[in-house]
């Protein structure tokens, strides 16, 4: 699975190796949670490519309690065309999730220990995702909202947990955003190299935020 994540690279040069043109800067965050707005690649209704930020937690548009997207945070990959809650979303709704890594945690003795996972080479990517509108009937509003994809674990992420979010190499962005299936497939085998290392209690408080919540507190995994 994946609860807790990060993105701090500069917001400007990350979107533009997407193929982004936009005005909206995004804060950098060390510690996103569930609930909280998320910055995301999609297809505007001219198929051309925008960044919009979601709430992290998808609402399906026949919900009556916003509160399920609480819960809604992951898709399984396996069962995302099947789930009455996802399945049009993944047809017709696809985004990116930019990131720059994600955290994990894993038991050690009676401890939960966290970790940090980013690619190898320590530059920004993106994660599968889908997006939902769900209609407040009461008062008329609207929210997006947003969930990320996660399958079973490669032989790196194993070490740790036995899920993980789906990575999207750069050359496979296009097939994604427009609705190819196939990917997902292989998407463990197509993960980039990744590197990890276990970091700061501090990072169980969703009020915590700095740089100081990835720094290494023990030996990388590679």
């Amino acid at each position: 699975m994946c609860g807790r994540f990060a993105f701090y690279s500069p917001s400007e040069s990350t979107i533009a190796s997407f193929g982004v043109d936009s005005s909206l800067k995004v804060e950098p965050y060390f510690n996103i949670a569930p609930t909280q707005y998320i910055a995301v690649i999609r297809n505007d209704n001219r198929q051309q490519r925008e960044l919009t930020m979601l709430r992290w937690g998808l609402i399906p548009s026949w919900a009556k309690d916003p509160m399920i997207g609480n819960r809604m945070i992951n898709a399984r990959a396996e069962t995302v065309t099947e789930k009455p809650s996802f399945r049009s979303a993944f047809r017709h709704r696809r985004c990116v999730v930019l990131t720059d890594g994600f955290y994990e945690w894993h038991k050690q003795g009676d401890k939960k220990i966290p970790h940090f996972i980013s690619l190898a080479s320590g530059e920004p990517f993106a994660l599968a995702g889908i997006w939902e509108n769900w209609k407040d009937h009461k008062s008329g509003g609207v929210m997006q909202t947003t969930a990320l994809l996660t399958i079973a674990a490669n032989d790196f992420m194993l070490q740790l947990h036995h899920r993980m979010p789906v990575i999207l190499p750069a050359d496979a962005t296009d097939d994604w955003l427009f609705g190819k299936a196939d990917y997902l497939e292989n998407a463990d085998r197509e993960t980039p190299k990744l590197r990890a290392w276990p970091v700061s209690f501090q990072v169980n408080n969703v009020r915590n935020q700095g740089k100081y919540l990835i720094r290494p507190t023990g030996e990388a995994i590679i």
